[in-house]
């Protein structure tokens, strides 16, 4: 393995960063996206409960504040409850905005690593071409051995490039879809607390199951 990071050149150093700082990236995400994690079971349902026995304090809300992301943000709505029904919608939606961007935390990153990585291997593969006719140049086509040295850093960092581009990719597909789900389901979840505390849905117990 050393050799062939070797026979690729100083390109393949920024490659291997990339390779690191996704791998990174991708196992942070899959255990900060853990759907358990963002929405925990039964949280309307719990919320609905205290408010209507009347132990819905600022303790217990800034507890469900900080223990999930659903929380922060049904915990914006039940903070504005004895308001009216649209401004619980907003400091909802104004708190889910924040919430999404740092469930995206890292996603940009991921991508400009897919993006980068393709063309860094591009530059190794000009950089070993360009060492292929600077050997032409100086001792003819003669010599296969001289030539391999450009060659081998032409192939390998342009293979590099790619082994570390198409996985970054797809973890930043998944991890989109990923994120989009999550926001979507939030956000149902957020409105079912509204319209029960408003007395609007009646069938609460099994919707917010």
């Amino acid at each position: 393995m050393l050799e062939i990071i070797q026979a690729g050149g100083w390109v393949m150093l920024p490659i291997i960063a990339c390779s690191v700082l996704a791998t990174a990236i991708v196992l942070e995400r899959l255990w900060a996206l853990r759907r358990r994690r963002i929405m925990p079971e039964n949280l309307v349902s719990t919320l609905w409960q205290l408010h209507r026995t009347g132990k819905l304090t600022e303790d217990r809300i800034q507890e469900i504040r900080d223990a999930s992301p659903l929380g922060r943000m049904l915990s914006a709505g039940v903070v504005n409850r004895f308001h009216s029904r649209e401004i619980m919608k907003d400091a909802i939606g104004d708190t889910g905005r924040q919430v999404v961007a740092g469930l995206e935390r890292y996603l940009n990153t991921l991508g400009t690593i897919a993006s980068v990585s393709p063309f860094l291997g591009l530059l190794g593969t000009v950089l070993g071409i360009i060492d292929v006719f600077g050997v032409i140049s100086g001792a003819g086509v003669g010599s296969p051995t001289l030539l391999a040295g450009g060659i081998a850093k032409a192939l390998i960092t342009t293979a590099a490039g790619l082994m570390v581009a198409i996985p970054a990719l797809m973890a930043h597909r998944f991890f989109n879809s990923k994120v989009n789900k999550l926001a979507i389901a939030m956000e149902e979840q957020a409105l079912r607390l509204v319209e029960v505390i408003k007395g609007e849905r009646e069938d609460w117990q099994e919707e917010v199951r």
